[in-house]
Order: structure tokens, then sequence, then C-alpha cells
């Protein structure tokens, strides 16, 4: 069992950055994809971005070109580095962790491991 734990949220101005990780207790590298989802009140949990151990990448229409995300396996840690903040980025960020293969060709986490999430909020 793998546990995932998220920090770097809070409250952030538009146009602003941070850094979101995630440590994962545990070896993560037999986790084929990790990466990040979110969820807003009233809205459905969407995944915003996954990495492979390999190190491809996938992303939500909404955040590419904004957002970036990284995976250091040999620490355990997936980031998500977002940038060009906007208040409809204001969501719970949930870490994810996944073996299936097929993550990234279906833009969702198939049946992760998900940490308890960190706020983040956009707001002027």
């Amino acid at each position: 069992q793998v546990q995932l734990v998220e920090s770097g949220g809070v409250l952030f101005q538009p146009g602003g950055s941070l850094i979101l990780s995630c440590a994962g207790s545990g070896s993560t590298s037999s986790f084929n994809s990790m990466g990040w989802s979110r969820q807003a009140p009233g809205r459905q949990r969407e995944l915003v971005a996954a990495i492979t151990s390999g190190g491809s990448t996938n992303y939500a229409d909404s955040v590419k070109g904004r957002f970036t995300i990284s995976r250091d396996n040999a620490k355990n840690t997936v980031y998500l580095q977002m940038n060009s903040l906007k208040p409809e980025d204001t969501a719970t960020y949930l870490c994810a962790a996944d073996t299936h293969v097929s993550v990234l060709a279906r833009s969702r986490f198939v049946d992760p491991s998900w940490g308890r999430g960190t706020q983040v909020t956009v707001s002027a």
C-alpha cells in the first residue's frame, strides 16, 4: 500500500505560480502513472496532469502551456509546477498513483491510490 502526501497549496493571486509536491511512501516506481487530479465544489473530479515512469505526460486542455508535471522516481515524488494561475484553477488537488498503463490514453486514472488533497485557491 502506498501513502501519498501532498503539499504546496493555499492562497494565491491570479497570474501567480506555485509548485505542488506529492511524496509517496513505499515504492512508487511500481506505479506506471502518477499525477494530479482536481475537484472543485459542484464539479466532477478531472485529471490535471499525469506522467509515466518513462516520462510521458498528459495534460488537461485547460492547463496546457501553464502547468508542468515532473517525477523523481528516486525520491518517490511527483511535482506540479503551476504558472499563470487563474481563478478557475481553484480546487482541491489530489495526488494519484496508478498501476494501469492506459491512464494517459484514457486521460483519467483507472484504479488509483489517492492522497488526501491540498487546497489551491486563486483569488485577488
